[in-house]
């Protein structure tokens, strides 16, 4: 039984394909078409899934559709008429694009399911659609670990739902209850995303980072005015302080007022208004979270719980969660936001609508370290390099590994490509940008001169999955980066009195542990933990490294820059490489160093375009 996911038109699309109901590939489409947030017909991705398992379209018994289209445009024409007449513009704006696609989403799907069968009606598989929170609960549940569990979804909105509770067990996943549109954590946090300069959908990431150099003083102020919450976590939202729901901004002028002036304009100067709104909103967050898990716990008596949802990619929440909640043990999905809708859709088919057990998970994920997408072999590399007149050289792999670590000691920073590239948001060591932890500037170099994004965003350390314990408060795994622990005191170091008086970002400036470079201003990490069992090449070269430092910690950083994806394929990679200062580069088993390659290959033009001020 092949079963093909997917989600798309929305942000993110991707597809995903199980073979009795084993995951064997999953890509999203913007790592194929190099568009950001590609919202496309997922054409790159379906047939990356294809070409993986060797199969054709015409193999495929179903496809299903993360998502219920006419449930949503339900609510659009719902929201538009109670908010009439207000809202008008943006309804005008949003009326073509659903009459002339999204409307007629079956009759669209199945047109690009017939391209992909070369016109062959009778290859066409059977289409599915799922729910979305239905499919971000069966992206959670079904690949966990646990044989039971709950379930929280958390994101802007799906159909109607916006928070969903779920109960699963074996191969039956129960709705519980759910919190409905306009009231939604995730627009909360765009909201404050927006007035802040960010992008909303993407900058989410960046409001987390910016968070700890801010002061929670607008809490009180979302909990008096924009919030009704309860003991149980359930809350209201005072839509007078939002345009969402119908307008062309994420906020009203009330919202500005309240607090103390409109969005930030993007790129301009970050101000302590701008770190402070995102303290507080980070803060409301966490505690709504809380509320909820216990709240489910209670009303389930579950040990463990699943998480999906893009609020789930929130790992300061996580991270709390785990050491203040009620759960014993937590899995997040990796590909939490709507990627990962594509991978629940197909597991809602296999388990939902055709009643497949599950295999026991005997405490292991089925998500195989989200390494899903395409490998490259050394033949395919070496034409590539050969073609751009690239010089490289080919090492054994201890040799590759031992001289990987001795230049990452020396302060070299050096493009990793190795294996099946992730599938969801991180780098975890198959597409990664690797450093030395112990520098106490490479976090700005690799932030201004590799990765041209905010100075203050945070890096993350990926470490041997048996010293994590060592160097972070933290017991459990963390595969997926998606749980923030505290460094652990003993390799913290004391500021000092001047160093404590900084503010803002002036704060980036202080020491505070032995790994500077991925320790964030507030003490804490977003930590990778390394296993042999799913990543081997990149669990050995972190062993090299301990032995050469003392240390077992690298800096792990996506492989692209600000504004493209994550790089998938060895050119891709020579590219990037070639268009930022990094000094080294590794495509499996080859060799490059940036002083050996053709002058005036880099683009200056393209460098400047994705420059910060």
């Amino acid at each position: 039984m092949i079963i093909l996911g997917i989600s798309a038109y929305y942000h993110d699309s991707a597809a995903a394909l199980l073979i009795d109901g084993k995951l064997v590939a999953a890509g999203q489409e913007e790592r194929f078409s190099r568009l950001r947030h590609d919202r496309d017909f997922p054409v790159n991705a379906v047939r990356y899934c294809l070409r993986e398992a060797r199969l054709g379209i015409d193999c495929v018994d179903a496809v299903v559709f993360y998502d219920k289209p006419l449930v949503k445009f339900e609510r659009l024409l719902e929201t538009y008429l109670a908010f009439a007449p207000r809202g008008f513009a943006s309804f005008a704006m949003a009326m073509p694009a659903w009459l002339k696609e999204k409307l007629m989403l079956k009759v669209i799907l199945k047109r690009e399911l017939l391209a992909l069968a070369d016109g062959k009606a009778s290859a066409c598989p059977r289409l599915l659609f799922t729910e979305h929170h239905e499919a971000h609960a069966a992206s959670a549940f079904y690949p966990s670990p646990f044989n039971e569990a709950a379930v929280l979804c958390l994101d802007g909105v799906g159909e109607w739902a916006t928070t969903t509770a779920w109960r699963g067990k074996g191969k039956d996943l129960e709705p519980l209850w759910q919190l409905d549109f306009p009231h939604s954590l995730g627009l909360l946090y765009s909201a404050f995303t927006y007035q802040a300069g960010f992008k909303v959908n993407s900058g989410e990431y960046k409001l987390m980072g910016l968070a700890p150099y801010g002061q929670p003083v607008y809490v009180q102020a979302i909990l008096d005015h924009l919030l009704d919450l309860k003991p149980d976590g359930t809350f209201r939202l005072d839509m007078a302080y939002f345009n969402y729901p119908v307008g062309l901004t994420m906020t009203s002028r009330r919202f500005d007022r309240l607090f103390d002036g409109p969005p930030r304009q993007p790129e301009s100067a970050i101000s302590q208004r701008e770190m402070d709104l995102a303290k507080s909103v980070q803060v409301v967050t966490e505690e709504i979270v809380l509320r909820l898990a216990r709240t489910l716990h209670a009303e389930t008596g579950m040990r463990q719980l699943c998480l999906a949802g893009g609020v789930a990619l929130n790992c300061v929440a996580n991270g709390r969660l785990l050491r203040e909640g009620p759960f014993d043990e937590i899995w997040i999905q990796p590909a939490a936001g709507d990627a990962g809708g594509a991978l629940g859709a197909a597991y809602a088919a296999w388990h939902g609508y055709r009643q497949q057990e599950r295999a026991n998970p005997k405490g292991r994920d089925a998500v195989c370290g989200t390494y899903l997408g395409p490998a490259f072999g050394m033949v395919e590399i070496e034409g590539y390099l050969r073609e751009a007149k690239a010089p490289f050289t080919v090492y054994e792999e201890s040799v590759l590994l031992r001289r990987v670590a001795e230049l990452v000691a020396e302060g070299k920073v050096v493009g990793w490509f190795h294996g099946r590239m992730e599938f969801g948001p991180r780098a975890l060591g198959a597409r990664s940008i690797i450093g030395d932890p112990r520098s106490p500037h490479m976090q700005s170099i690799m932030n201004l001169k590799i990765k041209y994004r905010e100075s203050f965003r945070p890096f993350a350390p990926a470490v041997l999955a048996e010293r994590v314990s060592e160097w972070f408060d933290l017991q459990c795994p963390s595969p997926y980066m998606l749980l923030v622990a505290n460094v652990r005191a003993d390799k913290c170091i004391a500021t000092t009195p001047d160093q404590e008086a900084l503010s803002g970002l002036a704060r980036l400036n202080a020491t505070r542990s032995r790994i500077p470079a991925v320790t964030h201003v507030d003490g804490s990490a977003r930590v990778q933990t390394v296993h042999r069992e799913t990543n081997p090449r990149f669990h050995a070269l972190l062993r090299e490294f301990e032995a050469l430092t003392g240390c077992p910690v690298l800096i792990n950083t996506s492989f692209n820059v600000r504004g493209e994806p994550i790089v998938c394929t060895p050119e891709d990679a020579y590219r990037c490489f070639m268009r930022t200062e990094m000094d080294y580069l590794v495509l499996e088993d080859a060799l490059l160093s940036k002083s050996d390659q053709p002058a005036g290959s880099k683009d200056d033009a393209w460098q400047r375009e994705y420059q910060l001020d």
